[in-house]
């Protein structure tokens, strides 16, 4: 049975936004964050991917020392 579409794309934007909350708490902003569109469409996966977008050297840094620390 295939998810509708309303389910998929509220279900991404509440992974988005949990991710965004998450990330901001320890001080790394990833501001191109969003619903993959691409994948969005696609017949194959039942939720889209999420588009981490790009970031500069220094939230990359940010982004690597936080997943150091949980290690």
């Amino acid at each position: 049975m295939a998810v509708p579409p309303e389910d998929r794309i509220r279900a991404a934007e509440v992974v988005i936004a949990q991710l965004r909350a998450e990330l901001d708490a320890k001080g790394v902003s990833l501001p191109s964050i969003r619903v993959d569109l691409l994948s969005l469409t696609s017949e194959t996966a039942d939720y889209p991917l999420v588009d981490l977008g790009r970031c500069n050297l220094d939230t990359a840094l940010r982004l690597a020392a936080v997943l150091h620390e949980v290690r």
